[in-house]
């Protein structure tokens, strides 16, 4: 016995692909059956898995059971529910080895796919190919697990209250008086704020919380701003302090102040900063190379050091693990805590965060918010490229620029520094495209940046055209 992948399913950070025409029941018992054999010969058991609210998944996760179990894996299964509760089934429990989360995350509702955790690692890259190089070889053990189901919910719930436990008489009394949207957009995460708002002292008011994999009220996705304006009427309608929205699998967070300005995943991390280093003084914050200059430049003047690191949840989580940084984040909404937590992203324990931050430095999130500098800047380009060129492009970028007086870093793509503010030209790593950004404290500069972006793309023989999908 053995199984082929359709070759555009096994990616970078997760497995993912279309239900009924790339991936379905055969494929998910395949990755059980490669994951479980690779699991038992580093010396694990124990797996557990979970599902978000798409149509398909029950079925996927009925095969990736039956996978599992055929290579002598135990299975744990916590239901349906967001990824991080099924990252913390895994950190949380002694006998678990792994994990598995059948999610579609943001994409469309006919997409679903897999997002793993290996005794306490991401599991990406490399290690997503070895599941393909493995099934198409039959290379998988025999063996006979049991399968037992667990309530955990509750337990996660109690979990994610923690932080207010460490806030003075005069922070619990501020965070009693917040009023906050709450926006699910008929994810998986849903039943679990309505959960969470129960138990979060002040006024909490909810959004589209029943799960629906046709979404039918708005796409999961708040880092598109057109995603955000249920909650943003919610937030004016009610007069709150802020609003919060949460993807299809709630491991990444949106945000609104009281005024209805976005306030972007880098800004968000500028709030935790705050606090964090405040509680922790001097130390390590890691952003990825889109986040805004004003975010490192903070961080160093509330004297953190920061770490500027590549795109992509799995590499910012090893880097935490390498570094020991206490707080991580991404543009796209990831934010991972260390302190107090197990370093994975999850969003819920994200906005429990936002909550306590505003209470203990005692600044609303509108007046936090406010005192951002403002910057101007592009969204995310997108713009197909030849899968073939993508990486040289940039490595011909980087040889132009090998003596330029500019600052430019070279971690993840190009980012390119200078009086007018920073460019950034890199290779997304799960699709075909070109990603840029620019940022700069005027129009003018911005336009010079964009400039600059165009010159180096021409020089390759590529222009900016129409913008790609996500």
């Amino acid at each position: 016995m053995n199984h082929t992948f359709d070759p555009t399913v096994l990616r970078e950070y997760d497995i993912r692909g279309i239900i009924g025409e790339t991936l379905g029941p055969d494929d998910a018992r395949a990755i059980g059956r490669s994951f479980g054999t690779l699991l038992r010969r580093a010396g694990g058991k124990k797996v557990a898995i979970g599902y978000d609210g798409r149509v398909s998944s029950p079925m996927l996760e009925h095969a990736l059971c039956e996978g599992l179990t055929s290579t002598g894996c135990d299975v744990v299964r916590v239901g349906m529910g967001p990824t991080p509760m099924l990252y913390y089934a895994e950190a949380s429990a002694e006998d678990v080895d792994g994990g598995i989360q059948i999610t579609g995350s943001h994409n469309p509702p006919n997409y679903n796919g897999f997002k793993m955790v290996f005794q306490g690692r991401p599991f990406f890259g490399a290690d997503i190919l070895e599941i393909g190089t493995m099934a198409a070889a039959g290379d998988w053990l025999d063996g006979a697990g049991s399968v037992e189901t667990r309530e955990i919910m509750a337990e996660y719930i109690e979990r994610l209250l923690d932080p207010i436990i460490g806030l003075d008489a005069a922070g619990k009394e501020r965070l009693s008086t917040l009023r906050i949207g709450w926006d699910a957009g008929n994810g998986a995460a849903g039943p679990a704020i309505e959960d969470l708002v129960a138990k979060l002292p002040g006024e909490h008011f909810t959004l589209f919380t029943d799960v629906d994999g046709n979404f039918p009220n708005h796409h999961p996705d708040p880092t598109e701003e057109k995603n955000l304006a249920d909650l943003r009427k919610l937030v004016a309608d009610k007069n709150l302090d802020f609003g919060l929205a949460f993807d299809g699998d709630g491991d990444r967070i949106g945000a609104i102040d009281g005024e209805g300005r976005v306030i972007w995943g880098d800004q968000l991390l500028m709030i935790y900063a705050e606090d964090l280093l405040k509680l922790v003084p001097g130390s390590t914050i890691i952003a990825d190379v889109k986040a805004s200059r004003a975010l490192y430049d903070q961080i160093a003047e509330h004297g953190g050091k920061p770490l500027m690191w590549k795109t992509g949840h799995s590499l910012i989580k090893s880097k935490m693990k390498e570094t020991g940084a206490p707080l991580a984040g991404e543009m796209s909404g990831h934010v991972f805590f260390k302190h107090e937590y197990y370093g994975f992203d999850d969003a819920l324990y994200a906005g429990v965060r936002l909550l306590v931050a505003s209470a203990r430095l005692n600044k609303s999130v509108t007046q936090l918010r406010g005192e951002m500098p403002d910057m101007i800047n592009t969204p995310e380009m997108r713009f197909q490229v030849d899968e073939s060129r993508k990486f040289a492009v940039i490595d011909e970028v980087k040889e132009r620029l090998a003596d330029s007086p500019d600052d430019v870093n070279d971690t993840d793509g190009v980012r390119v520094t200078n009086d007018d503010g920073w460019w950034l030209l890199r290779a997304s790593n799960t699709q075909d495209v070109l990603v840029a950004r620019a940022e700069s404290d005027s129009e003018e500069g911005l336009e010079r940046l964009m400039a600059q972006i165009d010159d180096q793309l021409a020089l390759s023989g590529l222009k900016r055209g129409p913008q790609a999908g996500h």
